[in-house]
């Protein structure tokens, strides 16, 4: 193998369209790194000229980390034989799959952890679990340039905005907590209790009204204001109990399904030990872009990863709703609207406190205090490009070939015997 002073970063992301938030944390590491990045869409396979070099850091991004994880076993196969690289994990829906995602941290010797646990919940989780030696603390995601130049594009003024309020999320299985289900809570009681107000309200929490790519830009820049929760859920479980006691309530349910029993009487026999034992509830990329947008938020009451702050940064609004009335109220008053938008946008955006460039900074300085260089010989960078990205173009047509076998459309039967065999010509 080839010795690369560069990075290597693992990613999984479908040829679809996707939230964008992952792409934008993908593609901040290639942007504003010193440090050389060559980014890998395993969804394309693996490349067979990767075999040949052996890169001094190997990021595994978070989309990588659903279930089960998106690593083949030639990829795996690599990262074990990798052994002098310095692995790097960032992680995020921490909240379950402990057994795997531990096996799979100490099978590859991974060397440091991005979590977005807090530091005083690192030796219960992490440090309990795995024998990595390096845990970090991190945000969902970050303010990125695309976001902020999409924002500036879009912007409409509030009396051009169709949408007084908007939101969209979907429900989660009660085995996630209180907290997993305050996010489609607050989008259905408010819903209920401001259907006869004199607002345009956009309000959805299925799965099917679910907004993805530039189409959930360009619907905020058409809200005055949206809703809002912190990210992440109020139960940790750590053994996979709670998990496997739900799958047996929903047996022969769809894949994600509620038992018959309301979620107070699953909480009162399953989750009170669990309930906020660890806490893991953050600030998201919702809030940077609401502020980004320049949206009013409305929110549930909540720390926000000591961020956002009530009254400076958003309408704060009672879990129990107590207070909506009054919650209207401050929203149709223009004037204290407008401040608290613009207090977002200072603090948010215009300061840069909590833009990819920052983070990817202080991403850097952790691996030149580990003794990393980001010099690169520039030859070697050329020739190490070309390898990589042979066959990448035929991967994609092959991806969006098959993607497009699975739609239903008008006249697709006379599509259908044309498909195999240009599949079987691009099969990789």
């Amino acid at each position: 193998m080839q010795n690369i002073n560069a990075i290597l970063l693992l990613y999984h992301h479908p040829v679809k369209t996707n939230a964008p938030t992952i792409k934008e944390h993908v593609n901040a590491f290639s942007d504003h790194s010193r440090f050389k990045t060559w980014k890998i869409n395993t969804a394309l396979g693996f490349p067979a000229t990767l075999k040949n070099y052996n890169f001094n850091v190997n990021v595994l991004h978070y989309s990588l980390f659903g279930h089960p994880i998106s690593l083949g076993k030639q990829f795996l196969s690599y990262l074990s034989s990798v052994k002098n690289s310095y692995k790097i994990a960032f992680f995020q829906d921490e909240h379950e799959y402990w057994s795997e995602r531990a096996a799979f941290i100490n099978s590859i010797d991974l060397d440091c952890v991005y979590t977005l646990f807090e530091p005083r919940y690192f030796d219960a989780t992490y440090g309990k679990c795995t024998k990595v030696p390096k845990i970090l603390y991190n945000l969902t995601g970050y303010v990125s340039d695309q976001m902020n130049d999409f924002a500036s594009q879009c912007l409409k003024a509030y009396e051009d905005r169709n949408i007084d309020i908007g939101y969209r999320a979907r429900k989660l299985p009660y085995y996630l907590g209180r907290g997993a289900q305050e996010k489609s809570f607050i989008g259905e009681e408010f819903k209920k209790r401001g259907q006869n107000l004199d607002l345009k309200i956009d309000i959805e929490t299925d799965e099917a009204s679910r907004i993805y790519g530039e189409a959930w830009y360009r619907f905020l820049a058409d809200c005055k204001a949206v809703l809002g929760v912190e990210a992440g859920t109020s139960v940790i479980d750590l053994d996979d109990v709670l998990r496997t006691q739900y799958a047996e309530l929903c047996a022969g349910a769809p894949e994600i399904s509620f038992p018959k029993c309301s979620f107070e009487d699953f909480h009162d026999e399953y989750l009170k030990p669990y309930e906020d034992r660890i806490f893991y509830r953050t600030i998201s990329p919702r809030h940077f872009e609401a502020a980004a947008f320049r949206i009013c938020q409305i929110l549930f009451e909540g720390k926000y990863s000591g961020i956002l702050k009530p009254m400076e940064h958003y309408i704060p609004l009672k879990k129990d709703f107590t207070n909506f009335d009054d919650v209207i109220k401050m929203f149709m008053d223009t004037q204290l609207r407008s401040k608290i938008v613009d207090n977002a946008y200072r603090d948010l955006i215009d300061s840069g406190a909590y833009s990819y460039e920052k983070f990817i900074k202080q991403f850097d300085e952790e691996l030149i205090a580990e003794g990393f260089s980001p010099e690169i010989d520039t030859e070697e960078s050329r020739m190490v490009s070309i390898q990589l990205e042979r066959g990448k173009f035929r991967k994609h047509l092959y991806m969006l070939i098959s993607g497009f076998r699975q739609l239903q459309f008008p006249g697709r039967k006379f599509f259908k015997p044309f498909l195999k065999p240009i599949l079987k010509f691009l099969g990789i």
